[in-house]
């Protein structure tokens, strides 16, 4: 703000967040039914950009089947003691980079 007594500005400063790519993409992962698979992506920084895992089609929340982590950029999905049914693609999603297992 600029003030001269009698006459008035203004202006704003706004920031962008520089958009986060993925670095390390998901690998595909095999194991026995009732292991756990873990999943793991990197991201090139960190960010607050919207993050989402998915089974097939289905967003993915941490729960007591699902455990999602984020550490720096290191972004993990550790599917707990899977079943058959649990067979099928992985996906994580940031901004308009996806990966895929």
């Amino acid at each position: 703000m600029c003030n001269t007594g009698d006459q008035q500005t203004t202006a704003a400063v706004h920031v962008k967040e520089p958009a986060a790519t993925i670095v390390e993409m998901l690998k595909d992962v095999t194991l026995y039914e009732g292991e756990d698979a873990v999943f793991e992506c990197r991201l090139s920084r960190e960010t607050t950009q919207d993050a989402q895992w998915f089974l097939g089609d289905v967003p993915l929340q941490s729960n007591e089947m699902n455990e999602i982590k984020v550490q720096g950029t290191r972004h993990t999905l550790i599917l707990r003691k899977v079943t058959l049914e649990d067979c099928g693609p992985i996906s994580f999603k940031v901004g308009q980079h996806t990966t895929g297992a």
